[in-house]
């Protein structure tokens, strides 16, 4: 039976065999993931080493266009174990100054915040499992908030979530409001000076503005993993916690990225490393304020798609960019979409593990 566009159920069925074939290896980890989280949820001092293991490897692939998104884009020439030594180094220094300064705690205070100070003594299924979910979601390319997706589940109640959210809603506003100023005032000097090869200290200085901002963001999403873990880690378990991470920052790197990366690929001139430079200084900015505004966790990745949204808006607005008015728009609307599902998912997730939130939701509708 075909419908009026002539696509029947034969052409689904080949469409799905098509995907399973294609997708045949990382289907097949999928499932020994949600296999593994079934055995083990229940055995917290197992379970909560299997959450970790997964989130830290996931959260980093999908917010990995956020920070060092530009900076594979721009590095496409250099040898990858050089960007991931660079980046994986910054990652242990970070870490490490964390738990050393905040008395074991890796998060730099952001598990402190009301709500998630507790350290987790049980888990759910879909508490371990929800890592995975996010591994699909960034197998689709979606730049999905691990904060909503990781941090939701173990909120003590909506109004923890809540908070969550606001703060990361008044970041896209920040974030794209400055963005789109920034890139009106200063895209037309940077088309004229950021022309022909790059002078030779661009390279040098786009190195550390990436590592400043990898070094910020560290500061904030280190939240999103560190979840799963007791909140101040002893010596042998701050090791485990660097390096899961830093084994998964080589895989990320030797691949170019991980599918999310497209949508940095994507944007205009990401790849020049003067305006990948420009990109990282001021995300690093904003990041930086908002980590002193609270402790309060927040989702980088609505900072990041409103910064990405109100540059390529301008840059359409000031005719400095490939893409229509239309087409910048169209790119903006997607990237919100995507994070809007990953929002979705996030909440639902958090309804179905929570009773905390589940009672408040009830009580605030049936109210």
């Amino acid at each position: 039976m075909e419908g009026p566009s002539g696509f029947g159920l034969a052409n689904l069925y080949d469409f799905f065999v098509e995907i399973v074939v294609r997708e045949r290896v990382f289907l097949t980890l999928l499932g020994v993931g949600f296999l593994v989280a079934a055995l083990t949820y229940d055995i917290p001092r197992i379970a909560m080493w299997v959450g970790f293991g997964v989130a830290g490897y996931s959260a980093v692939a999908n917010d990995s266009i956020q920070t060092i998104g530009t900076f594979i884009a721009s590095n496409r020439e250099q040898r990858w174990w050089h960007l991931w030594l660079f980046i994986g180094g910054i990652w242990l220094a970070t870490v490490g100054y964390s738990w050393w300064a905040y008395d074991g705690d890796v998060t730099y205070g952001r598990l402190a915040a009301k709500g998630f100070d507790e350290s987790p003594t049980s888990f759910s299924f879909l508490q371990v499992a929800a890592p995975l979910f996010l591994l699909v979601l960034t197998r689709l390319r979606m730049p999905v908030s691990t904060t909503f997706l990781l941090l939701s589940s173990f909120a003590a109640g909506a109004g923890s979530v809540a908070s969550v959210m606001t703060k990361s809603l008044a970041g896209y506003g920040v974030a794209f409001g400055a963005a789109f100023v920034i890139w009106m005032a200063t895209t037309k000097i940077m088309d004229r000076h950021f022309t022909g090869p790059p002078a030779g200290f661009w390279r040098p200085f786009q190195w550390v503005t990436s590592g400043l901002l990898w070094s910020v963001w560290i500061q904030q999403d280190a939240a999103n993993i560190a979840v799963y873990l007791p909140r101040q880690l002893s010596p042998i378990q701050v090791l485990a916690f660097g390096g899961v991470v830093f084994v998964g920052l080589g895989f990320l790197f030797k691949m170019g990225g991980e599918r999310v990366q497209e949508i940095v690929d994507e944007k205009s001139n990401v790849v020049d490393v003067r305006a990948a430079t420009v990109i990282d200084l001021v995300y690093a900015v904003i990041l930086y304020v908002f980590k002193i505004w609270s402790n309060v966790p927040m989702s980088t990745t609505w900072v990041f798609i409103g910064l990405l949204g109100g540059r390529e808006l301008a840059m359409s607005i000031r005719k400095s960019s490939e893409l229509s008015l239309k087409q910048a728009g169209k790119l903006m609307g997607r990237d919100v979409l995507a994070a809007g599902i990953g929002l979705i998912v996030s909440l639902a997730l958090a309804y179905a593990v929570n009773q905390d939130f589940r009672d408040e939701v009830w009580n605030t509708f049936a109210g």
